[in-house]
């Protein structure tokens, strides 16, 4: 990666990681991911905006040095996580004369992460200014999107919003702008799924926030560079407050196929009533395609094998995930088989108690399937149907 002018004396200097295909330990990276930092060159002072992971700072360092700069006045830190500020305390290493920009929570979060002495950090307040000369820029608190101490960094002038992890996306793009990806925006829709859905009521207040600020390029920590940030911003809303689709998705998986069987003729009596259905068997299924399948989906249907009594492993990482990514879901049912005896129905309900849905009668089958439990897979269908139209 090479810097790359965005606007006069604003350049991207962060790097691609092509070959990264795991976030956190669990989230699946199908095109990548960048680690976004921008430098600022105001007439008087010059700003970076985050860093990269430790893991490419000397692509970082490359593009500062092919830019000639020798003093950095601020480094700026929108949020403490280490694929953002892990590379900071090598940059003010390398910048002696530069301070630290911060909220007063991401100092407290910097501090024990990073070997940052705390007499190199300045705390900035929300709404505060900072000239850099012929620039200026305001800080813009944004706690949970996703972190606590998040903020947004806005360049008046250039009209630049630097919105550090919210609108964006792992994708990898040689492409600086998000207009010149077409795959920009359903990796952005699976970013938030995967990161950003828990969030979703602060979202909302982050973006009646941002509409008092005329925004012509939005710079995210993540991704390609929104040239067109209505487009972003406009998908933001419908997912977050947006109608649900008339959608359902099958999470499910079997052991000796009474599970599947289940699951197959279910998935037949939505589509012949016009329901898109996506099922995902756990054992192969992406986490990624099952978080994104999440976010529009008006009914979840758990599918699941009795296993000691109750759910299988599979199901309860299922349930679990899904609590804690919080979607809009508004129904939620249990199908599934046992031999001898199952708690599963108690136990998939206790652990998606973060949730407000509805829960649609369930339906747990001794052995395999028989003709009566095929005329309730038929009742069930019709009652996705009927609470989809309500």
């Amino acid at each position: 990666m090479y810097p790359r002018m965005m606007n006069e004396n604003i350049f991207a200097v962060g790097a691609f990681d092509w070959d990264r295909t795991l976030f956190d330990a669990l989230i699946p990276l199908p095109y990548g991911t960048t680690y976004n930092a921008y430098l600022i060159k105001g007439s008087k002072k010059t700003v970076l905006i985050d860093t990269v992971d430790p893991s490419k700072l000397a692509v970082l360092k490359r593009n500062l040095n092919n830019l000639n700069i020798d003093r950095l006045d601020y480094i700026i830190s929108n949020h403490a996580e280490q694929d953002h500020s892990g590379s900071i305390p090598e940059i003010l290493n390398l910048y002696p004369m530069a301070r630290l920009l911060t909220g007063k929570k991401g100092q407290d979060m910097l501090l024990p992460l990073l070997d940052i002495s705390p007499e190199r950090i300045q705390v900035v307040e929300d709404r505060e200014i900072l000239s850099l000369g012929d620039k200026t820029l305001q800080f813009i608190f944004a706690p949970w999107v996703h972190w606590p101490e998040t903020m947004f960094t806005f360049a008046v002038e250039d009209k630049i919003l630097f919105s550090c992890d919210l609108f964006g996306a792992h994708l990898a793009s040689s492409e600086l702008f998000a207009s010149k990806n077409e795959n920009t925006l359903q990796e952005a829709k699976r970013y938030y799924a995967e990161i950003m859905m828990p969030y979703g009521g602060r979202i909302v207040k982050h973006l009646e926030t941002l509409q008092n600020y005329d925004i012509k390029t939005i710079a995210p920590s993540h991704g390609p560079v929104y040239d067109h940030p209505e487009q972003i911003m406009s998908a933001y809303h419908e997912w977050v407050t947006g109608d649900l689709k008339n959608e359902v998705v099958i999470i499910y998986v079997t052991m000796h196929g009474s599970t599947e069987q289940l699951v197959f003729r279910l998935t037949d009596e939505l589509v012949k009533r016009n329901i898109s259905v996506t099922p995902f068997n756990t054992v192969t299924a992406s986490l990624g395609d099952l978080a994104l399948s999440l976010v529009d989906a008006k009914t979840v249907i758990l599918g699941s094998p009795a296993y000691l009594m109750g759910a299988h492993p599979n199901l309860i990482y299922a349930a679990y995930l899904i609590n804690t990514l919080k979607p809009r879901t508004q129904n939620v049912g249990i199908i599934g088989s046992f031999g001898w005896g199952n708690k599963m129905v108690n136990q998939l309900t206790d652990m998606l108690k973060d949730l407000t849905v509805e829960y649609l009668p369930p339906l747990l089958v001794k052995g395999n399937p028989r003709q009566q439990d095929y005329l309730d897979l038929v009742a069930l269908a019709e009652k996705i149907q009927q609470v989809h139209q309500s």
